[in-house]
């Protein structure tokens, strides 16, 4: 199976003209000024788009590998849905919204577009993220557990049983 190329600098360049079209449609709606965020082709896995905020800073994000294969869907529904969540955090605060509640789904109506919430692209082609995966026993199996579970465990947050012998799961040395 042959990997889709990412998308070309031309066409991250047409996303980031997109995003920016779509938070001046906002800034006039909504008679304020929204100001520019970074958008970013660094989001790998199943996901087309993320909108990701810390303490300080706020970033969009495009799977370029899924724009590359789907790049109309992508520029249609993708850069605006993200782009909604933005403008909804800056306008209404995510603490007191859903991410997928009215005032988001204001903004996508705004934008003419659908108030869809996951897309159903063929992944064929496209690299995804796989987990490691550690293995642990417990007095009658094995068990694959997730990097997040045994990380956990690790830091001794968290501890695990098995649901049939009830004993504790542990790290199985190879």
């Amino acid at each position: 199976m042959k990997l889709i190329d990412p998308i070309s600098p031309y066409q991250q360049q047409h996303v980031v003209s997109e995003t920016e079209r779509y938070l001046s449609i906002a800034s006039e709606f909504f008679d304020c000024t929204i100001p520019a965020i970074p958008v970013l082709f660094n989001l790998k896995g199943r996901a087309a788009g993320m909108y990701k905020t810390s303490m300080d800073s706020r970033q969009i994000r495009f799977n370029p590998y899924l724009f590359a294969k789907y790049f109309q869907d992508n520029l249609a529904n993708t850069v605006p849905h993200e782009v909604a969540h933005y403008v909804s955090d800056v306008i209404y605060g995510l603490k007191r919204i859903r991410p997928h509640g009215k005032e988001w789904q204001r903004v996508m109506q705004l934008y003419g577009v659908e108030a869809q919430r996951t897309h159903h692209f063929d992944m064929q082609g496209i690299p995804l993220r796989q987990q490691q995966r550690f293995t642990y026993q417990c007095d009658c199996q094995l068990y694959q557990l997730t990097t997040r579970r045994h990380n956990l465990i690790q830091k001794r947050e968290r501890r695990y049983f098995c649901r049939h012998c009830h004993s504790e799961l542990n790290l199985r040395i190879a």
